[in-house]
């Protein structure tokens, strides 16, 4: 069982949630935060006192003072009308994501929410009940507003939810999960949606996929190295403990690693005095990777333990602060981060395809065709890897940059950080399907110079590909194979996970 106390939650309890059903509760110490900070806000819309989101409009409306008796039609309205995002529906653990990290922020006490509201968004998580939310239109500023409103409409037995796979109305799905909607209080609506849970929670998906996805290019370029004939001294430790990148070290001894008792590999001017750089430089491009990666999990640990909606009760004080901790712009920066680095990892990998088909830089049957000339064997493959690569550059563009006023120009200035973490998953989406080619690629090769040569790591790794993709023995389409091993890679255990 998972406790959230706003404070603590971790990227492994997330997956733990997410992929492996773990319940999630309130700790009794939140609940006790909840409480209070609910306390004030009840005792503001008594009291009558204008205050922004409770007995005010929202954004360019602030200064229209709302009457007490209407604070209720306020947060419903408010919901309604910012539930208009469009496009493809975010993926359905994402959207669990999301529940679970708005819970959690809600649960540190500062957002105004009842405690009924908070357990609602627990129950829906634990009872399967997953809000439909576009993916499309957040600035990543004010929240992630739109989106959130699609998450909040189920709580109000509104909007669409998935059940067992099956799309449904967010009353029936309440009704079948044996739950009631909320009838929203002040202050609940705007505490429901004003955050950057959606960005976070496409960032945290995107992450957890990418370290799964720069372990896995270690192992997979191991192999390419082994058929290549690639040197070996370059991964020694005596260059990289001069440049004490640990990260560096960390990719170099690795490849050692799954390098060691191979009859494939060569020294230093034993077949040629270096190594293409796609080859001699894997340590410090993956390396620099993993760098990124770093930075990443910690903006995300902070980002997923944080009140990021506005305004503020601080149940100590008393007082409620109208700041800005829902722009996301550390995030935004986080994921144009994520994304970048993810594109060069596909981008080193479709360089070692290219020497792994290319008659030129190798010693191999051409595009390693059981046929050359007769058969094209993977020379369209490459052409996929370069799409894809090239695709990325497109969405690597950083979105953080850009800017745009909304709300009469009240909010003049936002993060783009949902764009920015979209991009950033589609890139390490792009990136498995060119890992998965140059997979597929390597396989070949080692086989044609003999498989019984590989390193026993490295063995390991080939029959894993093989148990999804088998030998290429005349042309065939690849669609399906590239496919089905990006799905092993994600979901199968190739035993690397442990490198990241």
């Amino acid at each position: 069982m998972i406790q959230l106390d706003g404070d603590s939650l971790t990227l492994k309890q997330v997956a733990g949630a997410i992929f492996s059903g773990d319940k999630v509760k309130i700790s009794d110490e939140a609940r006790v935060k909840v409480n209070q900070s609910r306390a004030i806000i009840d005792s503001i819309v008594k009291q009558g006192r204008s205050v922004y989101g409770v007995t005010t409009g929202f954004g360019k409306f602030s200064d229209t003072v709302i009457s007490p008796k209407d604070a209720e039609k306020l947060q419903l309205n408010l919901i309604r009308s910012h539930a208009c995002a469009v496009g493809e529906p975010l993926p359905p653990d994402t959207v669990r994501t999301m529940l679970l990290l708005r819970a959690n922020a809600l649960a540190k006490g500062y957002s105004g929410i009842t405690a009924n509201a908070l357990q609602l968004l627990i129950d829906m998580l634990n009872g399967g009940i997953t809000p439909v939310i576009p993916s499309q239109g957040s600035l990543g500023a004010s929240g992630d507003l739109a989106p959130l409103s699609h998450l909040a409409l189920v709580l109000v037995g509104e909007g669409e939810a998935l059940v067992q796979g099956e799309r449904i109305s967010g009353s029936e799905a309440l009704r079948r999960g044996g739950l009631t909607p909320i009838r929203l209080r002040a202050k609940e609506g705007l505490a429901l949606i004003n955050g950057t849970q959606a960005m976070t929670a496409i960032g945290v998906m995107a992450y957890l996929e990418a370290g799964r996805l720069a372990a896995l290019a270690d192992g997979v370029a191991a192999l390419t190295l082994e058929a290549l004939r690639g040197i070996t001294d370059v991964f020694a430790p005596g260059s990289h403990l001069v440049r004490p990148y640990p990260e560096q070290r960390l990719v170099a001894g690795r490849i050692l690693d799954m390098l060691n008792g191979s009859a494939l590999t060569t020294a230093q001017g034993e077949i040629r005095t270096q190594d293409a750089y796609s080859l001699r430089c894997i340590p410090q491009v993956h390396g620099a990777v993993r760098q990124v990666l770093a930075y990443v999990r910690e903006k995300l640990l902070i980002e997923i333990n944080s009140a990021t909606d506005n305004p503020l009760v601080f149940p100590d004080t008393g007082e409620v602060v109208s700041g800005g901790n829902f722009h996301g712009q550390p995030i935004a920066f986080a994921m144009d981060f994520l994304g970048i680095g993810m594109a060069e990892i596909a981008s080193i990998s479709e360089r070692r395809i290219e020497r792994l088909v290319n008659p030129q830089l190798n010693d191999l049957p051409a595009f390693l065709s059981p046929d050359p000339g007769l058969q094209s064997g993977m020379m369209i493959a490459q052409y996929v890897a370069a799409s894809l690569v090239s695709e990325n550059k497109t969405l690597a563009h950083p979105s953080s940059v850009d800017s745009i006023p909304s709300s009469a120009n009240q909010e003049d200035h936002v993060s783009m950080g949902t764009t920015a973490a979209r991009h950033a998953a589609l890139i390490v989406g792009n990136g498995y399907k060119v890992l998965a080619i140059e997979a597929i690629c390597a396989a070949q090769a080692v086989e044609i110079r003999g498989a019984e040569r590989l390193a026993p790591a490295t063995r390991k790794l080939l029959g894993l590909i093989r148990s999804v993709v088998p030998p290429l023995t005349e042309d065939r389409s690849m669609s399906g194979d590239i496919e089905r091993l990006v799905l092993s890679m994600k979901t199968q255990d190739w035993g690397m996970e442990g490198g990241f």
